[in-house]
């Protein structure tokens, strides 16, 4: 069996990442024992990774999500009405401001529910996202399967990156734990 990495991709692959993306990934790479997702009987639930990680990604700068009441939710407006209120905000589970990078964390979702499809649709409109850091399992397992989820999302990214059709307003930073 392979050993856990923290697996990572940068979108569009015609340009540099933006060099904090390292810090973000050295964030997950720092609690890899904990969220490593290879060689687990069952995968994780996406808060207890993002509860993980943040520690380091608040002393990154992060706002990071503390909770799923109301006033514990990040929100990034999408439309604002009069008098400059935000009248649509979309949650994300974590914002830099200082970097305009957006980051969500997804679990046994992100592919079997389609979470990556609603982080990547989101992303797009969300104010003031130029980068979204998007992590998933390497591998998602369940009591009779498993999902190869970094690689699966890395498809996805791929082709909507590469093709003519498709001029996403960001870029991707996927990270597979």
């Amino acid at each position: 069996m392979p050993e856990n990495e923290i697996n990572h991709i940068y979108f569009p692959r015609t340009e540099p990442p933006p060099e904090y993306t390292s810090e973000i990934i050295s964030s997950f790479e720092h609690h890899l024992e904990e969220i490593g997702t290879i060689g687990q009987e069952n995968g994780l639930k996406s808060n207890e990774v993002l509860a993980t990680v943040r520690p380091d990604l608040e002393e990154l700068g992060f706002d990071v999500e503390a909770g799923k009441k109301k006033h514990e939710k990040i929100k990034r407006p999408v439309f604002f009405g009069e008098g400059g209120d935000p009248t649509l905000k979309y949650e994300v589970d974590a914002y830099h401001g200082e970097w305009d990078c957006g980051l969500e964390v997804e679990a046994g979702r992100a592919w079997q529910g389609n979470a990556i499809y609603r982080d990547l649709i989101q992303a797009m409109v969300m104010v003031q996202v130029g980068v979204l850091a998007l992590a998933v399992p390497n591998i998602y397992k369940w009591k009779s399967g498993s999902s190869p989820d970094f690689e699966r999302t890395k498809s996805v990214a791929e082709a909507l990156y590469g093709h003519s059709r498709v001029d996403l307003p960001y870029g991707l930073l996927l990270i597979g734990y």
